[in-house]
């Protein structure tokens, strides 16, 4: 039997993969275990860059623009993270898809909802979750509606650190 991750760490994880394949804009779905995200990376706009996309597609005959994340592949990732993680006493950048994630996975986490979908545009999140009756809400935000909840979360972590 395996626990289960928070969803600020499982979505942090995540957003750290997505900020490193330069995808900002997609849509993340949990199926069973795994989380499968569909998005394309941001469109580069130097010749070179669209040079190195266009082998890509050729060699590996097109891009899906599909993920899918297993608890193994979270873990894995994590580990990776937390080593670039390490600086202490500074405010992380709350616009970093990592950090967007992690603060929507903690308000999922203070509600207790499990969550079904996220959507994320450029300026907002849609999220469907179940709520803790089991019944779904839909919930659409402007990504700035979580920046309180990221400043008193990031406060919280600092005074819990050694």
């Amino acid at each position: 039997m395996t626990v289960r991750k928070s969803y600020d760490q499982l979505l942090r994880t995540i957003g750290q993969c997505l900020e490193a394949q330069r995808i900002g804009i997609f849509e993340l779905r949990r199926q069973g275990e795994n989380f499968v995200v569909h998005g394309e990376p941001e469109k580069e706009t130097s010749l070179l860059a669209k040079l190195v996309i266009w082998q890509k597609r050729n060699r590996s005959q097109g891009l899906s623009g599909s993920l899918t994340f297993t608890s193994q592949d979270i873990d894995e990732l994590d580990r990776q993270g937390r080593n670039r993680r390490a600086k202490p006493n500074r405010l992380p950048d709350f616009h970093s898809l990592p950090n967007t994630l992690r603060t929507v996975g903690s308000y999922l986490e203070a509600k207790g909802a499990e969550l079904i979908e996220l959507r994320k545009k450029e300026l907002s999140v849609t999220i469907l979750a179940n709520n803790k009756a089991g019944h779904p809400e839909l919930e659409e935000r402007d990504i700035g509606s979580f920046y309180d909840l990221f400043i008193r979360l990031h406060g919280k972590r600092k005074r819990t650190r050694p």
